[in-house]
């Protein structure tokens, strides 16, 4: 019997500081993917970059210690070649070499570096395969928090006063630097690397001291840094879009934090009732305390939902993407903050609240990912022309 399920390899874990983050997401998607539909391959990357398989990786207890200890994954190497397009055995050429796997679609949940900044994105293009999610330009743009806060403000999305500066130019003029954005922003201020996401390495300044242990900080994962203008009496308020070229916005949520700045602990360590444990037990994104539906206006709501899908727009995003916001409640202002091209959990969460299961959700996206696939078959990548026969040899 022919077996007419799609083959879909869930690729995750990578070389990142969410590496963690993003075992925590792969697992929610194991566990809720439709298995009547969909042959499953766990594809891990470890954290020095090899590609592991093996269906034991899609069981949580395995990552307890990250020494995958009882497993004998075999590493694979992803051929690029368009003719092979396959992950292929690494000792394929020994005895013990085992099958080629090619898989339908390939599903990237790895957050961060090395996965959600156009870098897996562009391996998967010049390859040709069908992959889920954004492309390379929005997947860049989605990780740098310089270059998205332009593109924000050429379509003129509301967004915060910022500076951004080279590591080089702070470590070489740290009290220049500090003069400027005292002058500029004030305080109290936001320190973070451009490209870095579940909070790390965010710190708040409410002075030089500060500022000054923020930024050093924030140049160890990063060459580029920003400092934005902090804004007092504000709640932030996220809220995820779907889609290709039709666009759906989910209800907006409001995370609650225990510090000025969602951190990294309020987002994956706690929620509500949740143990720090629970994490790791497949809650991640989704046990962070918040408030769903956000308790704003109907109007600001819609509002925010319409900027989300701006945003997403903007910067060529497609699958699913989370944007969040600062609102100042009392006079319904509200900036952007940041565009994340591949949330946590996969916003899944607000989804189920806008009437969407989970296993919906992953469907939906793999026949996004089918459907930007096509779309990009149907563009011309080559032109055939007479240039070479016209040029001369040069001289020797």
């Amino acid at each position: 019997m022919i077996n007419s399920k799609l083959k879909v390899a869930i690729v995750f874990g990578g070389r990142s500081v969410e590496h963690e983050v993003s075992i925590v997401t792969a697992m929610q998607v194991f566990e809720n993917i439709n298995r009547d539909k969909y042959d499953v391959i766990p594809v891990y990357i470890d954290k020095s970059g090899r590609w592991l398989v093996d269906e034991k990786l899609e069981k949580i207890e395995n990552f307890r210690n990250l020494k995958l200890k009882g497993i004998k994954a075999a590493e694979y190497i992803f051929e690029a070649s368009p003719s092979i397009k396959a992950l292929v055995p690494k000792s394929r050429f020994s005895i013990f070499g085992g099958n080629k796997i090619k898989p339908d679609i390939y599903f990237p949940v790895i957050h961060g570096t090395y996965g959600e900044d156009g870098t897996l994105q562009g391996l998967f293009e010049m390859t040709n395969v069908p992959y889920i999610g954004s492309g390379v330009i929005a997947s860049a743009v989605g990780m740098d928090k310089i270059i998205q806060k332009s593109v924000f403000k050429d379509i003129d999305i509301p967004t915060v006063k910022y500076l951004w500066f080279l590591k080089d130019e702070w470590e070489d003029n740290k009290e220049k630097i500090i003069k400027e954005i005292e002058k500029t922003l004030g305080y109290p201020v936001f320190v973070k690397p451009a490209n870095l996401g579940s909070s790390v390495a965010i710190n708040k300044a409410v002075g030089f001291k500060e500022l000054q242990e923020a930024l050093d900080i924030a140049c160890q994962f990063d060459r580029r840094l920003i400092v934005e203008e902090g804004k007092e009496g504000i709640i932030e308020i996220n809220c995820s879009v779907i889609g290709n070229n039709e666009l759906t916005a989910s209800v907006c949520e409001q995370p609650i934090k225990s510090q000025d700045v969602l951190t990294y602990e309020d987002k994956y360590l706690k929620g509500g009732k949740t143990k720090p444990f629970d994490a790791a037990q497949g809650k991640g994104m989704a046990g962070l305390s918040r408030l769903v539906p956000a308790p704003i206006s109907e109007a600001l709501a819609q509002k925010i939902q319409e900027t989300a899908k701006k945003a997403f727009r903007a910067v060529d995003a497609s699958g699913v993407a989370r944007i969040d916001f600062m609102v100042r409640p009392d006079t319904e202002d509200f900036w952007i903050t940041e565009i994340n091209t591949l949330p946590g959990s996969l916003a899944f969460y607000l989804w189920e609240k806008s009437g969407i299961s989970f296993d919906k959700l992953l469907d939906k996206l793999i026949e996004f990912g089918f459907e930007r696939h096509k779309e990009r078959q149907s563009l011309m990548f080559s032109y055939d022309s007479d240039l070479i026969s016209k040029v001369g040899g040069g001289k020797r």
